[in-house]
């Protein structure tokens, strides 16, 4: 579950992701937005999303710490398999969808537009990548990378209806504040977000 009204941005879940998963750099330029790299890529599975809005004279910054949502049903994943056999598993424990080496086989364009948040990346020559729940680490009983290090509390990871309760719960707190607060998709992903503006 991620609150975005508690992020401020520090990105060290991007960093945190990009440590764990020993992912590498790309060279990136300043494009006007303190959001760097301008986009996902092959290194770089989870991205914190600058937006700036003005709404009544008043400037707001909205971040949002993009990456898969690990659908309950998750197209790519059904993509892949269309061309590939064994390329990708969905782990019964967690419902994590992860990419094997064979998903490179993939046509890569599609499987990426198959998704509904446009996340999945192939890297040069490499298969198809994304966040992958940190499987490894979660199978360990260790929390995601990018959750251990949120200095603010806008991370959180436990069962899916641990989840959707405090996610509720949170929600509860903030519709008085922010009318247009919600949950994103919560019926249909495994991470899920509360934001408060369309």
């Amino acid at each position: 579950f991620i609150d975005t009204t508690l992020c401020t941005a520090c990105r060290g879940c991007q960093v945190a992701c990009k440590n764990w998963n020993r992912n590498g750099t790309i060279p990136t330029k300043n494009t006007g937005s303190h959001q760097n790299p301008p986009d996902l890529d092959g290194n770089t599975f989870k991205l914190v999303r600058f937006s700036e809005v003005e709404t009544d004279g008043k400037v707001a910054w909205y971040f949002f710490a993009d990456q898969c949502r690990h659908c309950l049903v998750p197209p790519c994943k059904d993509t892949i398999e269309g061309y590939v056999d064994d390329a990708v598993i969905q782990d019964e424990a967690t419902g994590a969808v992860v990419f094997l080496e064979k998903s490179k086989e993939a046509p890569h364009e599609e499987v990426t537009s198959s998704c509904p948040y446009d996340i999945p990346r192939h890297r040069e020559k490499g298969p198809m990548v994304k966040c992958t729940m940190c499987i490894d680490r979660v199978s360990n009983g260790l929390k995601p990378a990018c959750v251990k290090v949120c200095p603010t509390g806008a991370m959180n990871f436990g069962e899916l209806d641990e989840m959707i309760a405090l996610a509720n719960e949170r929600l509860a707190k903030l519709k008085p504040k922010y009318p247009k607060a919600q949950l994103l998709d919560a019926d249909e992903v495994r991470v899920i977000y509360l934001v408060v503006d369309d």
